[in-house]
C-alpha cells in the first residue's frame, strides 16, 4: 500500500516547493491573503465545517473533542472528495491549509486525521 504524505500548515507561513498540493479547508477566505500569495491548488469548502459548527466551536479548545466528533459526522457527506484526497496523498505531499491560530485544535487536524484513516 503506498504511503500517505499529509500535513497541516497555517495559510499564512509562507508557501514552500516542499508543500505539494496545497489544499484550503476553510469556507471563508482568510484576511489579508492574496489568491497568489496563498499559491493553491484547490479550495476545498466542502470539507470545511459548516457555519454552525465552526461558529458553535469558536476555536476554544475545550470544546476540541466534540468539534471533532461533530465535524467527522459532517464529513461523511464528502466521501468522494475525501478519496481524492487521498489518492494525491499517495502519489505526493497533501498540505491542508487552515486559517486558525491554534495548530492543534483546528479543522485541519481533524481533517488530516479522516484522511490517514481512509488511507
Amino acid at each position: 500500500m503506498a504511503q500517505m504524505d499529509i500535513v497541516t500548515k497555517r495559510i499564512y507561513q509562507e508557501a514552500a516547493k516542499r508543500d505539494g498540493h496545497r489544499v484550503l479547508v476553510d469556507r471563508l477566505w482568510p484576511r489579508g491573503i492574496s489568491k497568489d500569495d496563498a499559491r493553491l491548488d484547490d479550495w476545498c469548502k466542502e470539507l470545511a465545517p459548516s457555519d454552525d459548527l465552526r461558529k458553535w466551536f469558536d476555536h476554544d479548545a475545550d470544546k476540541f473533542d466534540a468539534f471533532a466528533k461533530k465535524y467527522k459526522k459532517e464529513l461523511k457527506d464528502c466521501e468522494d472528495k475525501l478519496d481524492e484526497l487521498v489518492n494525491i496523498a499517495k502519489e505526493k505531499r497533501v498540505t491542508l491549509l487552515y486559517g486558525a491560530k491554534d495548530e492543534e485544535h483546528n479543522q485541519a487536524v481533524v481533517l488530516k486525521e479522516v484522511l490517514c484513516d481512509r488511507g
